[in-house]
């Protein structure tokens, strides 16, 4: 375990680094999937070490193994951690849940938040026009959304650059999009590290909804003027709490408009994948060694109570499965021990 438990650590910390940019060059919408999947694979993984390590680092207080029945000197021979790694291991997973556990409600109440704001909406069409002359423009998301648009936005864009705008709103809303976004806040607050892939998320929608406006309308160039000029109209307004064609890096989105599609790329993604196994295998051996440790200590401390001082405990089982430890590991603590 001392070395397999920090895998999802070291692997957490290498996607955080490179997958943000290596997310930027193929096409957008399978990036948005690997970094979705990158954020959660990575979060559970990030707070399964910490648990591992803060367990094992407290198991060997003599107090907690007296509860839990098993032998420290044992734990302290298989598994040296020490008490600080597990203080600072249980320090960083208090702060991760408790910040996973706020983000969690201010994203229910954004959600509740997101149908108020529908039903508030004019009309019962998905396209709602609201009098009001700063240009903005978003997707609401609920069942099944509004695409929000102002009067004053219309009037900035041309009739083909209001439908390359419309086309990129619902390009959010038919991809759920929102809930790319909830995964990646959720899973940043779990793990301060996860924050850059949270942001190069963002910047992925906008691109994988520009690309699908471009393929709607038939001309990248289009899409790429109504997004500059939706992006100038509503400069130093309000930017609304929702995904909206103005979001992101404009400038990058429309220099990547502007160029051909982006090609297909097999790399990244196997890459990626390789990295996000070894995390999974590293946490799940982990887990086993911790369970075989503590069975072993739990077996030693039994071989202790029943006087047998011939029994060596580090790392050895009973030879019989009806040893005298292996029942008074399964049965009441009170019970007679059974030579």
């Amino acid at each position: 375990m001392t070395i397999s438990v920090y895998i999802p650590l070291l692997v957490t910390v290498v996607l955080a680094v490179l997958a943000p940019r290596a997310a930027r060059r193929p096409a957008p919408r399978p990036a948005a999937w690997a970094l979705a999947c990158t954020a959660l694979v990575t979060a559970v993984g990030w707070l399964g070490s910490l648990a591992l390590l803060a367990f094992m680092g407290f198991a060997q207080i003599p107090e907690v193994a007296e509860e839990g029945h098993w032998s420290v000197a044992a734990l302290r021979t298989e598994d040296p951690v020490s008490l600080s790694v597990a203080a600072v291991s249980a320090l960083a997973l208090a702060a991760g849940l408790a910040s996973l556990g706020v983000a969690a409600v201010r994203q229910v109440r954004h959600a509740v938040w997101a149908r108020r704001e529908c039903g508030r909406m004019p009309g019962d069409t998905e396209l709602a026009v609201v009098d009001d002359e700063v240009p903005q423009a978003f997707a609401l998301p609920g069942a099944p959304g509004r695409i929000v648009v102002s009067s004053g936005m219309l009037r900035c864009l041309g009739d083909v650059e209001r439908e390359a705008l419309l086309a990129h709103e619902r390009a959010h809303l038919r991809g759920r999009h929102h809930l790319f976004q909830a995964v990646w806040r959720l899973t940043a607050a779990a793990n301060p590290l996860l924050r850059p892939l949270a942001e190069a998320g963002g910047f992925v929608l906008e691109r994988w909804a520009d690309e699908e406006a471009a393929a709607r309308v038939g001309s990248r160039t289009v899409v790429a003027r109504a997004v500059g000029r939706a992006a100038l109209a509503s400069a130093g307004a309000a930017r609304p709490a929702a995904l909206a064609a103005t979001g992101g890096a404009v400038p990058q989105r429309v220099r990547a408009l502007l160029d051909p599609p982006p090609p297909r790329r097999t790399l990244p993604f196997v890459a990626g994948a390789l990295l996000l196994t070894l995390c999974c295998a590293g946490l799940a051996n982990a887990a086993s060694d911790s369970e075989d440790l503590v069975d072993s200590a739990v077996r030693a401390q039994c071989a202790a109570d029943a006087g047998t001082p011939g029994a060596a405990w580090a790392g050895h089982r009973p030879q019989r499965p009806d040893d005298a430890c292996c029942d008074h590991h399964g049965t009441d603590e009170h019970a007679p021990h059974r030579r």
